[in-house]
């Protein structure tokens, strides 16, 4: 079969389409949308890095749509200004996705499947780490410590887009933030922030392959809307561990393959 120059089997074809579909469902309730693109990339034969960009790219639009909705609830943390936390986030984001394009495949095959578990890790205790955060965040820290939490953060989601989200909500509850849709709000606006600086550069340094991520990015923008819809029917509990064993799954094949 043959896409927009890009030939591929009919059976690779459905495997990106139904991971970026879930991957978008799971992004709209909950996260972990990239422990599904990027090894289904991988197992049709994508290098690391580029599976890595592709799949950021793809689930873009879920992130700008996120932001959209929130747009009347944001607020910026307590430390910083609704500019620093844009300039911050497209800084961040600029320096991880650089640091991309400098890896090299085999170190990152090798990294992968470390990422994935620290990523995991993140959404299994995401509950007790954003407690832990709201009661260490008494106080307005300095907006020296909030600016280089909100850096480091964004470089990691420039490189590795797993447990961002998790990230994020940590880092404002540190900060003080106790409104969930401000939260939310931020969350998504810095997602969607970083991340499009990220694809820029992605792009600019060759290593996007756009006929998948079209392909996957309708699709991924089909699951946030729609799947969303089934996956809310299901208890919480069952699709946080269902997502996490997902996870632990995808870093143990990583570990095998590498």
């Amino acid at each position: 079969m043959d896409i927009l120059g890009w030939t591929t089997s009919i059976g690779h074809l459905a495997l990106l389409l139904t991971a970026a579909f879930i991957a978008g469902a799971l992004n709209a309730v909950a996260g972990g949308g990239s422990f599904l693109t990027l090894p289904a990339l991988v197992f049709t034969g994508v290098p690391p890095v580029v599976a890595n960009a592709t799949g950021t790219v793809a689930l873009l639009p879920g992130y700008m749509a996120g932001a959209w909705g929130f747009r009347e609830d944001m607020q910026p943390p307590p430390g910083l200004s609704m500019r620093a936390v844009v300039v911050l986030s497209l800084i961040g984001g600029s320096a991880g996705a650089a640091l991309l394009l400098f890896t090299p495949d085999a170190t990152f095959r090798k990294v992968v499947p470390w990422l994935l578990l620290a990523a995991t890790a993140l959404f299994a205790f995401g509950p007790q780490l954003r407690q832990w955060a709201g009661k260490a965040g008494h106080g307005t820290p300095s907006a020296l410590k909030a600016g280089a939490g909100m850096l480091a953060v964004a470089a990691y989601g420039g490189y590795f887009n797993g447990g961002l989200g998790i990230l994020l909500l940590a880092l404002f509850g540190l900060l003080g933030q106790t409104q969930l849709n401000a939260m939310n709000g931020m969350k998504n606006l810095v997602s969607a922030l970083l991340t499009a600086i990220a694809v820029a550069i992605y792009a600019a340094g060759g290593i996007v392959l756009w006929p998948q991520a079209l392909v996957m990015m309708v699709a991924a923008t089909l699951g946030g809307y729609g799947g969303a819809r089934v996956a809310r029917q299901l208890p919480a509990s069952v699709l946080r561990w269902g997502i996490v064993a997902t996870g632990l799954v995808m870093a143990g094949l990583f570990f095998l393959k590498g």
